[in-house]
């Protein structure tokens, strides 16, 4: 994968105010808004071993990052509180998914040795680890937690 591939990968985001949907590059940089009307968008990405720093590490948002895989059952009851936490703190925070089995490298990297691991990271330092399933509600204020007080 070239350079260019790496950060043009983009997602499809539906706005929760207008109902337009929008494209957002994985890689981009500020804050996600709608094209239409401006409202901020909750910003849900996935980032591989190739990717992760530029859609992860070199974040000017504070990171949610979910690591996990699709054969891991709690991985799969965490998934909802983080979808919810994207929705939530949409323009304060990027939610950026990493699947262990493909990206070894980005798990080693924070060493996840049991999964689901979920980590806030800020300007690419772990601010806060949070390990095992966890209920949405108990997800969110731990999120709330780890990040910067709203403006």
């Amino acid at each position: 994968m070239t350079q260019a591939s790496q950060t043009s990968r983009s997602d499809l985001v539906g706005c929760p105010h207008c109902g337009k949907r929008n494209r957002i590059s994985a890689a981009a940089r500020g804050v996600a808004r709608c094209g239409s009307c401006r409202g901020l968008l909750p910003w849900l990405t996935e980032a591989t071993d190739a990717d992760f720093d530029a859609v992860a590490v070199q974040s000017s948002l504070p990171v949610l990052l979910d690591l996990w895989a699709p054969w891991c059952g709690p991985c799969r009851m965490v998934a909802p509180g983080v979808e919810r936490a994207a929705q939530q703190f949409a323009g304060r925070l990027k939610v950026v998914k990493v699947n262990v089995d493909h990206s070894p490298n980005t798990a080693a990297r924070y060493q996840a040795q049991s999964i689901p691991l979920l980590l806030v990271l800020q300007d690419g330092e772990v601010v806060a680890r949070q390990l095992g399933a966890v209920p949405p509600d108990a997800l969110l204020r731990w999120v709330e937690g780890a990040l910067p007080p709203a403006k």
